[in-house]
């Protein structure tokens, strides 16, 4: 399953554009895996941008609002769209959040936290827990 993953805003926080290099490194043995960065605006601006970039994939909008699964649920999610979808897309927003059109049409809203995350921190676990999940389907020991 292709995995795209809309931001943003750049990651200009060396700890973040560290942990994207090194978790994209290790996803790309996995999983094909795209990483887009969406040029900032206003709210409706940068939604129009995330919406059209992940046209055709299933959508997870990720806000503090949403369901808060565990890393199996996460899993099982993305297996069971493995076999009805061509892909998913994860959309992160930039500082003001989503406006509200791209939450009307995500498939599913996503909380990593019940925090506010800052989105370059957001970016960070979402791909960390994308590599768990990978290494889970295959039985590998990253995760305990």
């Amino acid at each position: 399953m292709k995995l795209r993953v809309c931001v943003v805003g750049r990651p200009r926080l060396p700890y973040a554009q560290a942990g994207v290099e090194e978790y994209v490194r290790r996803l790309q043995r996995y999983a094909r895996l795209e990483l887009l960065y969406l040029k900032e605006g206003s709210q409706v601006q940068e939604g129009e941008r995330l919406l059209q970039a992940s046209r055709g994939y299933k959508r997870v909008v990720l806000d503090e609002r949403g369901e808060l699964p565990d890393t199996l649920s996460f899993k099982a999610r993305l297996e069971a769209w493995e076999l009805e979808a061509k892909g998913v897309a994860f959309l992160i927003g930039g500082a003001e959040g989503h406006a509200p059109a791209v939450r009307d049409q995500a498939d599913w809203l996503l909380a990593l936290s019940k925090l506010t995350l800052q989105h370059e921190l957001a970016l960070v676990v979402l791909l960390e827990q994308l590599y768990r999940v990978e290494t889970l389907k295959r039985g590998e020991p990253y995760h305990r």
